[in-house]
């Protein structure tokens, strides 16, 4: 398991000056199984560390149907980064669909933090490039390839997940019904007995 001081180091390095400064921003928290983050209609204040567990992140339509943008499983950061940066009401809930632990911040405490350590701002500055690429492959994907390829990629991405989550879940991620799903595992199971040996 990845801690949270390997995750950042990760993404850029830091000072130990400044990881110390960064550390004594966040606090441990539990998210039982069903808890929010993240509710559409409230203003996000807070960034965290995703140490273990799986949230989803997804919309509700006018009719209340619900359709799963991400899966985000640790490690990672989650928040509602567009209500974070706009200071704008979140249209996106973040769900936990396991129990988590997180490590959480005050954004603003985050943001107090770049003029004095740059090192954090770059850090916070790639974070933010590589979840945009993240959000176009994922875009691309959704609109280019079939069903039978998005699930495949899923469990590439995924290996250990579908075991965790309701299948109902990773449909909704996929852009298909429980139905479609039950068909393309079955295929690809199908697919796997008759491979040559």
């Amino acid at each position: 398991m990845i801690d949270f001081k390997n995750f950042i180091l990760g993404i850029s390095s830091i000072s130990t000056k400044s990881w110390d400064k960064l550390s004594t921003l966040f606090e441990s928290r539990v998210l039982e199984k069903g808890d929010y983050f993240v509710r559409e209609g409230q203003i996000a204040k807070e960034l965290a560390f995703l140490e273990t567990g799986i949230i989803r992140v997804f919309y509700r339509n006018e009719k209340g149907a619900e359709y799963n943008k991400q899966l985000l499983v640790n490690p990672c950061l989650i928040g509602g980064y567009a209500s974070l940066i706009t200071n704008s009401q979140a249209q996106i809930n973040q769900q936990a669909l396991t129990h988590c632990t997180i490590h959480v911040a005050q954004y603003s405490e985050i943001q107090a933090c770049y003029s004095t350590f740059p090192d954090i701002e770059r850090m916070a500055r790639i974070l933010a490039e590589n979840l945009f690429v993240d959000k176009e492959q994922r875009e691309i994907e959704i609109a280019t390839l079939d069903a039978e390829k998005r699930y495949q990629i899923f469990k590439q991405k995924f290996p250990n997940i579908e075991q965790q989550i309701p299948q109902y879940h990773i449909a909704s991620y996929l852009g298909i019904t429980p139905t479609q799903l039950s068909r393309i595992r079955k295929k690809l199971s199908q697919k796997k007995m008759f491979q040559p040996m």
